[in-house]
């Protein structure tokens, strides 16, 4: 990508030169997820406890809940699956990344000049994105086991409850990390509206991500 050329530069209404952070098929595969992440949450919490009945409502009543919630899941999971396999290579961890996490007063006190230079995506990111991976595949094979209309007469007693366990551990784990990205996204300025509009200013870009910065302004 050139960023020479003043007819090809994107700029905000300001006038900020702006670089892509997400095109639009990134963006739509993530709110596709987002959105299907909180009906499942809401109705997994209705099926839950007694407490948390009243959130049938989320999916038409408890018969419909029971039906769609799995489905539900396969559509989040399939979803998830094509942003794992397209962001996967951005988020391995490096020596940056390890002394990033040694750093933590720098990090919560947004003292980013003291910190290592940070690529496309910081260790946080990185480590929330593999917990991520790890819930849904747990989510998936024990939502599996324990699909009554199709899967669970296959599985013994014993198997389809320890599923049920996993499943509630994992769905609890996950929107923990949920949150945590939620929170994320809003302390740091800017990160929500890199995945509403697709796109960050320069200014934003060094400042939180300088070596993914250079990297796209070399090209």
């Amino acid at each position: 990508m050139k960023h020479d050329d003043p007819k090809h530069e994107l700029r905000d209404v300001e006038g900020n030169r702006l670089i892509v952070r997400y095109t639009p098929n990134e963006r739509s595969n993530h709110w596709i997820t987002a959105i299907t992440f909180v009906l499942l949450a809401l109705s997994g919490l209705a099926m839950f406890h007694p407490a948390m009945s009243w959130l049938y409502f989320v999916l038409g009543g408890g018969q419909w809940t029971r039906i769609l919630h799995p489905f539900i899941g396969v559509v989040m999971f399939l979803s998830f699956l094509i942003l794992m396999l397209r962001f996967w290579h951005h988020n391995y961890l490096d020596k940056n990344d390890v002394q990033w996490l040694k750093q933590p007063r720098d990090v919560l006190g947004n003292h980013e000049e003291n910190l290592p230079e940070i690529g496309r995506y910081n260790a946080g990111q990185k480590l929330l994105f593999f917990v991520m991976v790890a819930c849904l595949f747990l989510l998936l094979a024990s939502g599996i086991v324990i699909w009554r209309r199709y899967f669970s007469f296959y599985f013994p007693i014993g198997i389809i409850r320890l599923a049920s366990v996993v499943h509630a551990v994992a769905a609890f784990v996950l929107i923990v990390g949920i949150i945590v990205h939620i929170y994320a996204a809003i302390w740091v300025k800017g990160s929500v509206g890199a995945m509403t509009r697709g796109t960050v200013t320069y200014g934003w870009a060094r400042k939180h991500h300088p070596r993914w910065f250079k990297e796209i302004i070399g090209k």
